[in-house]
């Protein structure tokens, strides 16, 4: 499997941890296909932890929980996918997974070609209660070999948060995805130190193995299993954009069965996805400008696959702000005879600049992103 741009979809564990079952799921599944969300590319829908007993059976095969689950996870992965939509499931490199059910650590092909028999399409492969002895990059290339001898194409997941220098070693594993950070929580403080950690790592990401942020918390509004203080719309739309600039895979965490408006206007935006799923998928890089804000407020460009460029600005901070950047900074001096011909993609403004762009009155935690074409000046 080669996996072009960064997969989309939609995980239990944000908003319902363990309180997951078959009725959840199937209702879900339609949720995705009924608001649209399969059609604008979130095509994952992917079971966390707790989902099986707590041991495996006399055969050393992993059970799904007969209370949740009561028809098995085939009869659930063939609804899933009778929507259209691919489905995914969870496991752990440790002995046990986070939540202390049955890990995938010496029974890893088996456990593939389970999943592969229940038609799973993406394993999220989590870190928790792992040997000591055994070095990370050794227990997911296990998993790795595993997956990819399986049978089936199974997106492989990596989520080992980042640790032991997984940047480092992650593409040799066959991993698809690897989580660049710690977990996210429903707050702002999460969303903004996050997004601060990815910019050391950013330049790992690619094509074939891409960066992941954790999943999204647009549109938990305080409620469910990694709630904090939750966030405002404004912070909302600034996480989904830093997510989707970045090229993390856009993995939804609230309750889709009943989002508000705020929340279908954020994740639908077609615009944003569309800088996300770019072909090209080629990294941002820091833009150039005056200084003076430096921690607070970020500005951010990359080159799309027709070259329209991509701009993002994001205030992290507390207070208002007033960055700019002279265009030279993105190739695009005044010598070129070339300007910028740009809009807005929340607001839908639009706009040109020759020399210098300019974000006057940036309120805190909010964000700005442009897609811009040159043209002659």
């Amino acid at each position: 499997m080669i996996v072009k741009t960064p997969p989309m979809g939609w995980n239990s564990w944000n908003t319902f941890g363990p309180n997951i079952n078959d009725e959840l799921i199937r209702t879900t599944a339609d949720a995705m296909v009924e608001n649209g969300l399969l059609e604008a590319g979130y095509n994952y829908l992917v079971i966390d932890d707790c989902w099986s007993l707590r041991e495996r059976d006399e055969n050393g095969k992993l059970v799904a929980d007969p209370v949740k689950f009561p028809h098995g996870m085939k009869d659930v992965a063939d609804y899933v996918h009778s929507k259209g939509l691919k489905f995914g499931m969870y496991s752990c490199a440790g002995t046990r997974t986070c939540a202390d059910y049955p890990g995938s650590f010496d029974h890893e092909y088996v456990d593939a070609k389970t999943f592969a028999e229940w038609g799973v399409d993406f394993l999220k492969y989590d870190y928790c209660f792992r040997p000591n002895y055994v070095p990370g990059h050794l227990l997911y290339k296990k998993m790795g070999n595993a997956l990819a001898n399986s049978g089936r194409d199974i997106l492989f997941s990596a989520c080992s948060w980042g640790a032991h220098e997984t940047h480092k070693w992650i593409k040799t594993t066959g991993a698809h995805m690897w989580r660049s950070t710690g977990d996210i929580n429903d707050s702002w403080a999460s969303i903004r130190d996050l997004a601060k950690h990815q910019l050391n790592i950013w330049d790992y990401n690619g094509a074939g193995c891409f960066n992941d942020m954790d999943m999204l918390v647009v549109g938990m509004n305080g409620k469910g299993n990694v709630a904090v203080t939750g966030c405002t719309y404004e912070e909302y739309k600034s996480h989904f954009s830093i997510w989707a600039f970045l090229n993390s895979p856009l993995m939804i965490g609230c309750d889709i069965r009943n989002m508000t408006e705020e929340t279908r206007s954020i994740l639908l935006n077609k615009d944003i996805i569309a800088i996300n799923q770019d072909p090209a998928c080629r990294q941002a890089y820091i833009i150039e400008g005056d200084n003076w804000w430096a921690g607070r407020v970020y500005m951010m460009a990359k080159r799309l696959n027709d070259g329209d460029i991509a701009i993002g600005v994001f205030n992290l901070g507390d207070n208002d702000e007033w960055p700019n950047f002279q265009l030279d900074s993105i190739g695009l001096g005044y010598a070129t005879g070339k300007k910028l011909v740009w809009r807005e993609l929340w607001t839908g403004e639009t706009g040109e600049s020759v020399d210098v762009m300019r974000f006057h009155g940036m309120a805190p935690h909010s964000c700005r992103v442009y897609r811009g074409k040159i043209v002659d000046a």
